[in-house]
């Protein structure tokens, strides 16, 4: 019996261990999906596959993952499936710019991420990005100024195009500096809140023909005849993602957040209580035919969840978004026997007019078939995934402002257009030079991620929690640098003191101005030393590794990574080293006043050795990246 007893011990524990040990749902399903499309994302059954909607969205997916894991296999998947179609020239495979039909626009917000990535041949990418651009420019429009659907749907606005073409344009607007198309971009949707909005539920018809010939059209108003829970969704997923891109002073960013908090409401009163899910056709609960679908569902919480983290909706509605993600992992998700995850219920499609005729009846919604795994459901299941995973840990840093010096690291270079910007350590520089990914990971924590560009002083660093002062510039990077100075160090000594946490991150000697550098690091028992250690031979990774003891307090889930060619320190109290190899301290923490100093001789988390492009995934610098975040946002003074 005690045999059998201890048996049933072991399975219990085994078990228990191998689910603890399973990876987030997002990772789940972008790994299952790439063993469904190993080489190319095939949308149509029995069909080559083509430049499609659906590619686009499940590409925006693999991203997320990308930026959630630093794991650069999801990077280069985004890459190969791009590169299937995108031509040297720019041109497109399979894309037809004369049918001018919105949805094939959203796969170019995969090619604004290929452009502003570090690699060879990238302009391509913009090329095929003007290519769409230029449809956008030239789509067929209603009187007032309305996307027609397709060229093919004449003064037709449907949801869905909100989501096929206006996160890209916005971004393409940012990216290249086309400010006036943002006026364009908030008529699409005031158009909607204009035209399709129903006045007594606040929900969003599918769709209104201006002309109102349509069979499928009201007579009066044009509106298609009911509200389909995914079209309702695709607009809920675009106000959100437009918003990512919207210039903070544009005069129209407070109308779109309110269509989101008016849309808001409505999408919780009809969230079925039970189960916490959507009904295929919103308002018909339960309806002869009707079923709880698993795309609209997935795309109503992902806007729920992101319009919390983004402060759009109160607080409060992240309990419905979390009741829902409860039911969509009961309702819809399944586990196969070979490890993978699927996801059931989404309907395959949903259309007006057409041939054969679909003429918008709750009969026709319901007379299309229900897939598993169909890509209109799994994308936006990893999109409300990653939205649930960043939900459960950015309480860590809310409230909290982490500010990086762009006053003694000072480059320029040219943009896009050819002006000039700042790079190199900077949160918005998305290349192999930038802290575009940290920044990421302290805003997923719940941080604020700001800059100062002027000598730091008491008053521009109120209110901030973490300074983080990288590679002050030597004259051969900059052709007036600004050294650290005396008032420098007392504003920044005394801010530590007050409760202030102060990163200082050298380089190697040759590429970092020490010895202003080290006045400020004296204040606190630290010096960066005039030598040079890890230096790396071409790939020869293993000469820039570094091992994490596993009983250190600031690195909890990161035992390797890499650092290469940096400077070592020396310490005194009240610093103490960190982490120590051959006899080197290659990090230290001092503690001074209320305040904390972490201090490194590398910059060691820029993109180029966090993104998991270029470094071997042995290395974990990504999790060191989040640890060192996590642990900056919540040490105790």
């Amino acid at each position: 019996m005690k045999r059998v007893l201890l048996h049933l011990f072991v399975g219990i524990l085994v078990a228990y261990t191998a689910t603890a040990q399973k990876a987030p749902y997002s990772v789940r399903m972008a790994e299952s999906f790439m063993t469904w499309h190993k080489d190319s994302i095939a949308v149509k059954e029995n069909k080559p596959a083509s430049w499609d909607y659906e590619q686009g969205l499940m590409c925006k997916a693999i991203e997320k993952v990308w930026n959630r894991t630093g794991n650069g296999k999801y990077f280069e998947y985004v890459r190969r499936d791009m590169d299937r179609y995108v031509q040297k020239d720019g041109s497109i495979r399979t894309y037809k710019y004369e049918d001018f039909n919105l949805d094939n626009i959203p796969t170019g917000r995969a090619l604004l991420t290929l452009y502003q990535q570090t690699q060879p041949d990238k302009d391509k990418y913009r090329k095929a990005a003007d290519l769409l651009w230029k449809q956008i420019e030239n789509q067929p429009q209603t009187k007032e100024g309305g996307f027609w659907h397709k060229k093919r749907y004449p003064y037709q606005m449907w949801l869905d195009g909100l989501f096929m073409a206006e996160p890209f344009a916005a971004e393409y607007s940012l990216i290249f500096n086309h400010p006036e198309h943002f006026d364009h971009i908030a008529k699409q949707f005031a158009l909607i809140e204009k035209y399709a909005v129903d006045e007594k539920t606040g929900l969003i018809y599918h769709a209104y023909d201006e002309s109102k010939e349509q069979k499928w059209a009201d007579p009066k108003t044009g509106r298609s005849p009911h509200f389909w829970s995914r079209a309702i969704g695709w607009y809920a997923m675009a106000l959100v993602d437009v918003l990512d891109y919207f210039p903070a002073n544009h005069p129209e960013r407070a109308n779109l957040i309110k269509y989101l908090q008016r849309l808001a409401p409505a999408l919780v009163k009809y969230q079925d209580a039970k189960s916490g899910v959507w009904y295929q056709m919103t308002t018909q609960g339960t309806r002869k035919g009707n079923y709880f679908e698993a795309s609209a569902s997935c795309m109503f919480v992902y806007a729920l969840a992101k319009g919390v983290r983004m402060g759009y909706l109160p607080a409060s509605y992240l309990a419905s978004a979390k009741k829902g993600y409860a039911g969509i992992l009961k309702e819809f998700v399944e586990e196969e026997a070979n490890g993978t995850i699927s996801l059931n219920k989404t309907v395959s499609v949903g259309g007006l007019g057409g041939s054969p005729y679909r003429d918008g009846t709750y009969e026709y919604y319901l007379s299309e078939p229900i897939r598993k795994n169909d890509l209109k459901g799994v994308g936006p299941f990893i999109f409300a995934s990653v939205e649930m995973e960043i939900a459960a840990e950015n309480s860590l840093g809310k409230g909290k402002v982490v500010a990086t010096d762009y006053y003694f690291n000072r480059e320029f270079r040219k943009d896009h257009n050819g002006n000039q910007e700042q790079f190199h350590y900077t949160w918005e520089d998305r290349q192999h030079s930038g802290f575009w990914l940290w920044g990421t990971i302290f805003r997923d924590l719940g941080a604020k991620t700001t800059s100062i560009t002027a000598a730091p002083t008491a008053a521009n660093l109120k209110g901030v929690n973490v300074y983080i002062i990288v590679d002050p510039d030597t004259k051969k990077e900059t052709a007036a640098p600004n050294f650290v100075q005396d008032a420098d160090i007392k504003a920044i000594s005394a801010w530590v003191k007050a409760g202030g946490t102060l990163v200082l991150m050298s380089n190697d000697t040759s590429n970092c101005e020490h010895p202003h550098f080290n006045r400020l690091a004296k204040e606190f028992g630290l010096q960066f030393l005039p030598k040079n250690v890890n230096m790396v031979q071409g790939q020869q990774w293993e000469q820039g590794r570094v091992d994490i003891p596993a009983d250190n307090a600031v690195f909890k889930n990161t035992r390797v990574v890499y650092i290469k060619e940096l400077s070592p320190l020396e310490v005194k109290a009240p610093a103490q080293a960190l982490v120590t190899q051959k006899g080197d301290v290659i990090m230290a923490v001092s503690k001074v006043g209320k305040g904390t100093v972490f201090a490194v001789g590398d910059p060691w988390l820029y993109n180029e050795y966090t993104d998991g492009r270029r470094i071997p995934m042995t290395y974990e610098n990504f999790s060191a990246a989040k640890d060192l975040a996590t642990w900056l946002l919540t040490t105790k003074k």
